[in-house]
């Protein structure tokens, strides 16, 4: 279970002015899994999050640590029981968007 001080964390979040917070796992050069506390949506943890999909995606390509252009797959939600798969388009070029879809498990 992704347990944590949800108090101290939105605090945290609120002060540094996060929108998100995404904790990730490296598989594969293109495979990721992920979870995403998200208290300030009032969720412990949310299952898919296409928005730290799509920035964790920018974030690789700016610092390098994927070769544009790639797709990656992010695994969320299966620690929850709500398995999601996002995939994530990184073009090249930093002035160009990242492309997200996936699947998620309607609640």
């Amino acid at each position: 279970d992704l347990d944590y001080d949800v108090p101290a964390l939105t605090a945290l979040m609120h002060r540094e002015g996060w929108t998100t917070v995404d904790l990730v796992w490296r598989e594969s050069p293109t495979v990721f899994h992920a979870r995403n506390p998200f208290p300030p949506g009032g969720v412990v943890e949310d299952p898919a999050t296409g928005a730290a999909a799509a920035a964790f995606g920018g974030y690789l390509r700016e610092l390098e640590l994927v070769s544009p252009p790639t797709t990656l797959t992010i695994h969320q939600g299966a620690d929850m029981g709500r398995p999601s798969t996002i995939t994530v388009s990184v073009p090249a070029g930093p002035h160009t968007g990242i492309g997200v879809t996936g699947t998620a498990v309607p609640i």
